[in-house]
């Protein structure tokens, strides 16, 4: 099976900095793309950050120059991290990968608080 082992929530200061971490364990499967999502609550999922296997990156408006995707192939790992945060990213982090163009497999989800 695979699985999307996250890691790197918390509680922060406004301002604060905190990194993500999202490991995609697993055998027989090669993954094309992996993301970021954000939910806070009474809110929609959104896309925060998405780097594809070719290395192309895209951010929500919210989070760019703030937030940088990056992504270790050989290790199956993605990393977001997330400078100068702000009470609005306070939300569940939920990472995703999509295998083989197909399938999306999600991680469990790590809170993040951003206090004022």
């Amino acid at each position: 099976q695979v699985q999307l082992v996250e890691s790197g929530g918390g509680l922060v200061q406004a301002g604060g900095s905190l990194r993500l971490s999202c490991a995609a364990a697993g055998r027989g499967f090669s993954i094309n793309a992996m993301a970021w999502y954000r939910q806070a609550p009474g809110k929609q999922r959104e896309l925060v950050a998405r780097i594809l296997s070719q290395g192309s990156t895209n951010y929500a408006d919210s989070v760019k120059g703030r937030f940088t995707i990056s992504r270790d192939n050989a290790k199956n790992t993605v990393y977001l991290q997330m400078n100068s945060l702000k009470p609005e990213d306070t939300a569940v982090y939920y990472c995703n990968a999509r295998v083989r163009g197909i399938i999306d497999y999600w991680g469990q989800g790590t809170q993040v608080t951003v206090s004022s």
